[in-house]
């Protein structure tokens, strides 16, 4: 028999949101993970907020928020709301009640602010590696680091001269001619994101407002243990590689896997210095002159079968970028100034860790 096509519209539902999400659903996995990790961290909780007052956004609930954003790759914070009012699963997963209102997309992004001058994304990332289950997957003998760009919010035409001259006429996205103009960090900066920088990341590439991105990664089963994010610069890949080492303390004599770009004479002394193994890849390219580059990374190191294994181990950091930079969104920004990209940054690498490690745990020997 033929059902009626008509619209239901009970005034009562008496089915469990629980219900509705499957056994078997990624994020379940996931939300048990997340929810061992913002136990641990609610003492840091605590700190940031008031005893008195108007009850803000609970930012555990904010956090599992944006971890759906990287997730599904949603564009806002206004989009994510929108979802947030109409998808049963993303109530499931943030811990809203089927009748609950969702936030103002305003609202929320204050709340967030909150967790940035926290630094929550970074204590968030370490707690989500503390778990025990996690613990037992991680190396703590080898390790690899590389850095990436990301485009900042910020066109071309906002970077200007910092003396105020050859400014564009008024008039919004008014017309400008860059041909033969000389531009540099020093004498230019971005009136739209003062922190972005231009920078090119290799000859015959083009120039472009970035800031640059950096992970560290365990060769074990490719995790992001640490990750950082600072203005672009020639040098800020090595300074950040040597800081995030610096983050995990001094321990039993580790290797380091890196490119070609970390080939530089004061950071392979630097990482030896710290008792770290330099598993660097050798450049040996030519120089203006003709002349052979020299290389800090002689016989010592190569020779050793752990070497060959850390230059094709390192290579799959490129995976963590490439799933930030993609399914998190971040190959360009959607927001501005140093702390609010970096909080984002290391959160999208939580999140990156989040979605690989159900399915390790899964497979690992018990």
């Amino acid at each position: 028999m033929r059902g009626v096509d008509e619209r239901g519209c009970g005034l009562f539902s008496y089915v469990d949101l629980e219900a509705r999400v499957p056994a078997d659903h990624p994020l379940r996995a996931i939300r048990v993970l997340v929810d061992e990790a913002l136990a641990a961290l609610s003492g840091d909780f605590a700190v940031l907020y008031s005893r008195t007052g108007r009850p803000s956004i609970a930012p555990e609930k904010l956090l599992r928020a944006l971890l759906l954003q990287a997730f599904y790759t949603i564009r806002s914070e206004r989009q994510l709301m929108e979802q947030l009012d109409y998808n049963l699963l993303f109530r499931w997963f943030v811990g809203l009640s089927m009748d609950a209102p969702v936030w103002d997309a305003t609202v929320y992004s204050k709340n967030r602010d909150r967790l940035v001058a926290g630094d929550v994304a970074a204590r968030f990332l370490q707690a989500v590696l503390r778990g025990a289950r996690v613990r037992r997957l991680l190396s703590d003998e080898h390790f690899s680091v590389d850095g990436t760009l990301i485009e900042a919010w910020a066109s071309m035409k906002s970077f200007r001269r910092r003396d105020g001259g050859g400014d564009p006429p008024a008039g919004r996205n008014a017309e400008r001619d860059f041909r033969g103009e000389r531009r540099s960090n020093a004498t230019h900066a971005s009136v739209t994101d003062a922190d972005a920088r231009l920078f090119r990341k290799g000859k015959g590439q083009s120039s472009r407002l970035c800031f640059m991105g950096h992970l560290l990664m365990e060769n074990r089963n490719a995790l992001i243990v640490d990750a950082a994010l600072t203005r672009a610069s020639g040098t800020a890949e090595r300074e950040a590689a040597l800081a995030m080492l610096g983050r995990r303390g001094r321990r039993r004599r580790i290797t380091l896997g890196a490119d070609k770009g970390y080939d530089v004479a004061a950071f392979v002394d630097a990482l030896r210095e710290r008792a770290v193994t330099p598993h660097v890849a050798v450049n040996g390219h030519l120089t203006k002159t003709g002349k052979r580059r020299k290389t800090r990374i002689d016989r010592r190191t190569t020779r050793h079968p752990g070497y060959a294994a850390s230059q094709k181990l390192r290579k799959r950091i490129e995976e963590g970028f490439g799933w930030i930079k993609t399914t998190g969104g971040l190959a360009r920004t959607r927001h501005r100034g140093l702390d609010r990209v970096g909080w984002m940054f290391t959160l999208s690498a939580a999140a990156y860790n989040l979605v690989r490690l159900p399915k390790l745990i899964e497979e690992a020997p018990t």
